[in-house]
């Protein structure tokens, strides 16, 4: 895909990988839009771009599904046009299932799966037209490996990415290109929400440039799949091959992490 003067809409562009993504992709001279629901912090992330005045923000919550309704008429009074979409934006909440309610997991579903399902349908005749349109969905590692206190969170990932694949192939013949990145732990602000799991899983975080700059790599090179480099990769095949090797790996560290979630770590 060609970036340099393409628009590009991010979602959760106010802080995290899409901060980092936005960034990124005006430094290769796209024209982003900004989509989040705070408005200063959108406003924030504009100011840090190669060329503010080349971007838009647009302040809108995906759990709306009234807000949501509206994107195709408010980016045609933005932008007139897109070239890429990046379904970045999603809420993790981490712990038992016994101790989270109804409405977390509504939300997670909302935001993380919905939301880009119904955004990438309005949009769809946007990226038609452009001649060279992309879906990007950024999903999770957890999306391929169910991991324990996060099985919401990866009920929403796993979703994302069986939808990313059946997308690409109903649109292959309509001229709308479909990537799907799982990035591994991110230094975000929502890490900070499972910190203790983090700990007691011994999980690697990596810098949101880091992920930025490998979406935006990939992106450009019209790929099918991003996943993290290193042993990742092994975990999904084992995953894949002989999953009763990852049920005992993840054993004992469970048991670790409710030790440690118990004493508040």
């Amino acid at each position: 895909m060609r970036l340099d003067g393409a628009v590009a809409m991010v979602t959760g562009a106010g802080s995290g990988i899409g901060r980092a993504l936005a960034v990124e992709l005006s430094r290769r001279g796209v024209r982003p839009i900004l989509l989040g629901r705070n408005l200063a912090a959108l406003e924030a992330v504009r100011q840090q771009l190669a060329s503010p005045c080349a971007a838009w923000v647009l302040p809108l919550d995906l759990a709306d599904p009234e807000a949501r309704a509206s994107i195709y008429a408010r980016v045609m009074d933005l932008s007139g046009r897109l070239d890429l979409l990046v379904n970045n934006a999603g809420v993790v909440e981490a712990g038992p299932i016994s101790l989270q309610d109804d409405d977390v997991w509504r939300t997670m579903v909302e935001v993380n799966l919905l939301a880009p399902m119904s955004i990438t349908r309005s949009l769809l005749p946007l990226l038609r037209a452009s001649g060279q349109g992309r879906v990007v969905n950024v999903g999770s590692m957890f999306g391929d490996i169910g991991f324990p206190f996060f099985a919401a969170y990866s009920a929403t990932k796993f979703g994302m990415r069986g939808w990313s694949e059946a997308l690409r192939r109903e649109l292959a013949d309509q001229g709308v290109g479909v990537t799907y990145c799982a990035p591994r732990g991110t230094r975000t602000p929502a890490a900070d929400g499972f910190a203790c799991y983090v700990k007691a899983f011994s999980m690697r975080l990596d810098p949101p440039e880091t992920v930025a700059q490998r979406l935006a790599d990939g992106i450009t090179n019209d790929v099918r799949d991003i996943y993290p480099r290193g042993p990742e990769r092994f975990f999904l095949l084992v995953q894949r091959l002989l999953p009763g090797l990852v049920d005992s790996g993840l054993r004992d560290q469970t048991r670790r992490a409710v030790g440690v979630s118990a004493r508040g770590a």
